[in-house]
């Protein structure tokens, strides 16, 4: 069977074990249009690169694999031949946005440091241990191999991309069962996730709102699949300013295409409140910093360094004010 296919099977189980019914139905077309090849060019080209990750050593039992670690790793023994092999076949799936990660002593110096927002994020949350988890535009699942690390009984990562698809079932590849086959990605969007479905504890959404063209849909569509007494954890680009400071850039915002609003702290909490969340408070906010997102062996492409204005730090290429970033937690009202 191949790997794609296990992967769907495996899904498929975790949905009737969790008892998301509602959801069930729609897999196979999720999967069929998140998966289209006549869509993704280039699709092939990773689906076969995962394929041909070469067979490790079993038991899987064998593998030291951490996902409490700020990077996450699978430790196994590989001839010299596999190792460039692996490193070759993983190379193909670049660019690595999200990491960092150390798959059969390859490290995967990824484009972002996604360790330092976790540390970040981590000490405001409700324990995750034993909690179902939706992990909204989760990349290639970095986050999600961190929150399967910290117990969640089950974890969901939704993104579009399928080459974020193929990159987190490469590091499958590697984990096998070591997380108890907690961890799954569907290549679908919020929007493909039923209306109040109301099935997650705990729901992060990093680095999707300004997105969204429309934000507080998003805000109810996350509300909406929470359940009752539920956690969010909302991670955006952010201003400075008051309750009533909202940037609606260009067409480009540090080159960034799709950017739509860029609210300050205070008007996204109180965005959050409008859109019934309750408990909502701000737990962190800071500049991006040339150290987090930076080009690396794995995205050898423009980054954040490329996207601000030279002759001035503190403002992007298009005269915004640069990147800055905001966590806000909040609840679903019981």
């Amino acid at each position: 069977m191949a790997d794609t296919d296990r992967a769907q099977q495996a899904l498929y189980h975790a949905f009737v074990d969790q008892q998301l019914h509602a959801w069930l139905a729609r897999l196979p077309e999720q999967f069929a249009r998140g998966l289209d090849r006549k869509r993704h060019g280039d699709l092939p080209g990773w689906e076969k690169a995962v394929a041909k990750l070469p067979q490790l050593p079993e038991p899987a039992a064998a593998r030291d694999v951490a996902l409490d670690r700020d990077t996450v790793s699978v430790d196994v023994s590989l001839s010299d031949a596999d190792r460039r092999r692996c490193y070759n076949l993983l190379k193909a799936l670049m660019p690595w946005r999200k990491g960092p990660y150390r798959l059969g002593g390859i490290d995967i110096d990824s484009e972002w440091r996604s360790d330092w927002k976790w540390r970040r994020v981590a000490p405001h949350l409700a324990p995750l241990a034993g909690r179902r988890v939706l992990d909204v535009g989760g990349g290639n699942g970095y986050h999600a191999w961190r929150m399967a690390g910290a117990g969640a009984s089950f974890v969901l990562v939704i993104d579009p991309s399928p080459r974020f698809y193929y990159q987190f079932q490469a590091v499958r590849h590697f984990v096998a069962d070591a997380d108890g086959g907690r961890t799954h990605f569907l290549p679908a969007g919020i929007e493909d996730v039923p209306a109040d479905l109301e099935a997650f504890d705990t729901l992060f959404s990093m680095g999707v709102l300004y997105h969204r063209p429309s934000p507080l849909d998003h805000l109810l569509q996350l509300r909406g699949a929470l359940r009752p007494g539920g956690e969010l954890v909302l991670e955006t680009l952010v201003v400075e300013g008051d309750a009533t400071t909202v940037l609606m850039p260009g067409e480009r915002y540090a080159q960034m295409p799709n950017v739509y609003f860029l609210p300050s702290s205070a008007a996204l909490s109180h965005w959050l409140e409008r859109c019934g969340f309750v408990n909502v408070r701000l737990v962190d906010e800071a500049p991006t910093s040339l150290d987090e997102q930076r080009r690396s062996e794995w995205m050898n492409f423009q980054s954040l360094t490329d996207f601000l204005d030279p002759d001035d730090r503190t403002r992007t290429v298009e005269g915004h004010p640069a990147p800055r970033r905001a966590v806000l937690v909040a609840h679903k009202p019981e």
